[in-house]
């Protein structure tokens, strides 16, 4: 594929990529998955997945995609050889895997979002328990998925400067001066330094071997950054050669981290003053579509004014995730089989719409294609990765990274982590996953 558009600017990339890797699983897996693993034995354990595991792999992945030029199906033969063809296929199955179930999560969020505007909140648990109970069956979780994915194939067919870098350039620093807004509210509630106490800065060693908070940490940061699923690899294919990648690579990792702490310092004061804290721990949705919407009713017109920002910037990430999953197998049509963009983006749609709707019927089933999609299968692609890029052609990745003026040092630093750290990390994080997902089914 001749890649026709390039980005305006590094910050375009830095932007999009960022906006990849924020998401849903910041704002509503972060809390979760915090409470449950032992606050600060989770975050501990994510901060260093993240800087030791998913930043090498994440410029692995850029490099990958910039030197092909490829899209995610056809990158890895291009790079090595036909034996590479089913990384490529596991990067399509991932991405379109995700977005089949979060395009369900993403109607819950804009008709949370519509209730809160035209209906207020639920004035109590029960409540609550019932609106959830309508937002995630009947007809309306159909018409929220078929919505989200058109909107998000809207943009994705506008293509890489007109659709995507447009939507994120504005989108970007909006979610972060409305994540900082509520972040400073969220610290004059009553229950703040108890919420922070509570669930970020509560330690216990033992947790560090607890395989469940061992498998959070690393679905976290994976699902979280994005990598090991094809859609940094797809937005690096439209990238400058002289873009320097560990530096936009950090500048990912860090905005991304950013928003989970920041998405943490507004639900985690608000958990506690409310008296939430058993909902979070029990369930995977009980944080953003049970728990806020209770806790900010007592609040009156200020609980529903926050309420209304809150799930606003919460689609807004959602939206920008989505793009970059789509733009995975849209780039893969129009590489593979020479169609146009618009056409590659409908048919995906509608087939990522097909492959959700067991998602859509069933909780169990979306959480399950959670754990598997968003889980198993990213962590695996981020494997792949590392033995591709850090065994087989470890000459490739540096011969890339040198041509974009990258200091010998950072180099050897990335390939040093890249081949010795990240895979043996990566798969004791899979076996634990795999093993504790099987026994927790």
């Amino acid at each position: 594929m001749a890649v026709k558009e390039k980005w305006r600017s590094g910050m375009g990339f830095a932007l999009a990529a960022a906006g990849s890797a924020v998401g849903l699983g910041n704002l509503w897996g972060f809390a979760y998955r915090a409470s449950q693993g032992g606050g600060a034995a989770f975050l501990l354990l994510y901060i260093i997945i993240v800087c030791l595991v998913c930043l090498p792999v994440l410029v692995a992945e850029m490099v990958l995609g910039r030197s092909t030029g490829k899209s995610p199906l056809l990158a890895p033969v291009s790079f090595a050889n036909e034996r590479w063809k089913p990384m490529g296929f596991l990067f399509v199955v991932a991405s379109c895997g995700i977005l089949s179930f979060y395009a369900v999560l993403m109607g819950w969020t804009a008709h949370t979002l519509i209730h809160s505007i035209f209906f207020g909140l639920p004035v109590d648990m029960p409540s609550a328990e019932k609106f959830f109970q309508g937002l995630s069956t009947g007809k309306s979780v159909l018409l929220g998925q078929v919505l989200s994915l058109f909107l998000t194939g809207s943009v994705v067919a506008a293509g890489i400067k007109g659709g995507i870098e447009r939507l994120t350039r504005w989108c970007m620093p909006l979610l972060f001066f409305l994540l900082a807004v509520l972040a400073l509210w969220a610290a004059t509630l009553p229950g703040a330094m108890e919420g922070y106490k509570t669930f970020l800065l509560r330690w216990d060693i033992q947790e560090l071997l607890n395989p469940t908070t061992v498998r959070n940490a690393f679905t976290q940061a994976f699902f979280s950054i994005g990598t090991g699923i094809g859609c940094i690899l797809a937005y690096s294919a439209y990238l400058d050669s002289q873009n320097k990648i560990p530096r936009e690579a950090i500048a990912v990792v860090g905005m991304d981290t950013s928003v989970g702490l920041l998405a943490g310092m507004i639900t985690f004061p608000v958990v506690m003053s409310f008296g939430l804290k058993d909902v979070v721990t029990s369930s995977t949705v009980g944080t953003l579509f049970i728990s806020l919407p209770t806790g900010l009713s007592s609040l009156g017109v200020t609980g529903q004014i926050v309420a209304i920002l809150f799930f606003f910037l919460a689609y807004i990430a959602a939206l920008t995730s989505s793009i970059s999953l789509l733009e995975v197998p849209v780039a893969s049509l129009i590489d593979k089989l020479g169609w146009k963009r618009s056409k590659s983006v409908w048919v995906s749609s509608f087939l990522i719409f097909i492959t959700g709707l067991p998602a859509a019927l069933d909780l169990k089933t979306l959480g399950r294609m959670d754990a598997i999609f968003g889980g198993i299968l990213l962590v695996f692609g981020g494997l792949l990765l590392t033995i591709l890029l850090g065994w087989i052609f470890p000459r490739k990745f540096d011969l890339d990274l040198s041509n974009c003026n990258t200091s010998k040092p950072i180099r050897t630093s990335l390939k040093f982590m890249l081949r010795w750290i990240s895979p043996p990390v990566i798969c004791f994080g899979l076996i634990v996953s795999i093993y504790d997902l099987i026994y927790s089914w």
